[in-house]
């Protein structure tokens, strides 16, 4: 009898996630797809709501075309709405994440994963500098947005959308991965001058809520949000000037610590 009990154990427990996997339900954007995190607000016509500094905090990123999901809940169960996961985009914990069930095809089957074309270092520095001026919008990683009718929504980049948009998703989406994506640059210690003598063309000075881009070796980039007056969006200001800013409100560190308290520090990372 106990035998078989573990025969049978054996057996479900090799073949569940077989199973499981037969259970799911797969679906593929063929557009740009906003995705959401609440129901609501990924209702086809929904109308989001803003945030003081005109922001739609809903917003979580925008999917790239021929991103695979796998759905987590069925649209008949709540409404025209579906609950994803994706591999592209590792949501913040405790969030979920939503889409207008039309904007994607369904499939029984796992589609194939969306393989990123990562452009030479020249052709993603000239898309970076072609990005100065745009606007910044929360979860935006597409300047053109994405079309609504005869309307174009979301058109804009955050920080990390900025970089995302032009490694075409080869890098991660948010910063709370890119302080960990790509080799260490030790920069402990080290002033504005010294630190500039360290940092290559495309160099992440990164921590969790921001990064900033080493254009060149003379040019930093970024996207800001400011509310009221100040300049808002994509922006290019002198490597010098940017980090000396930077060290009057945060010191440089070698790795992201784990004690996450220790919030005013900054990382280089080298990832090209």
């Amino acid at each position: 009898m106990k035998s078989a009990v573990i025969v049978l154990f054996f057996l479900f427990w090799c073949c569940s996630d077989a199973a499981t996997e037969e259970l799911y339900r797969f679906a593929v954007a063929r557009q740009p797809v906003p995705v959401f995190n609440q129901p609501q607000a990924a209702m086809p016509g929904a109308t989001q709501k803003k945030d003081r500094c005109g922001q739609v905090r809903e917003l979580e990123v925008i999917a790239l075309p021929g991103t695979v999901f796998r759905i987590v809940t069925a649209a008949h169960q709540i409404g025209q709405v579906l609950q994803v996961t994706t591999d592209e985009y590792q949501a913040p914990a405790g969030v979920s994440l939503y889409v207008d069930a039309a904007l994607l095809e369904q499939q029984q089957v796992r589609p194939v994963p969306r393989k990123p074309l990562l452009p030479q270092q020249l052709a993603l520095q000239k898309m970076l500098r072609s990005a100065d001026g745009l606007p910044y919008i929360w979860g935006g990683n597409l300047r053109e947005g994405v079309s609504s009718g005869e309307q174009r929504r979301f058109a804009g980049l955050d920080c990390s959308g900025l970089l995302y948009e032009v490694t075409d998703g080869y890098t991660p989406r948010n910063t709370d991965q890119l302080v960990q994506f790509g080799a260490a640059v030790e920069v402990e210690g080290l002033t504005a001058e010294k630190l500039a003598e360290r940092l290559r063309p495309l160099d992440l000075i990164v921590w969790k809520g921001h990064v900033i881009i080493v254009l060149d070796q003379k040019t930093s980039i970024e996207s800001v949000m400011n509310c009221g007056e100040k300049k808002n969006g994509v922006v290019l200001t002198p490597l010098i000037k940017r980090l000396t800013q930077l060290l009057q409100q945060r010191r440089p560190a070698n790795a992201w610590p784990a004690d996450t308290k220790k919030t005013a520090l900054f990382v280089v990372r080298r990832w090209l």
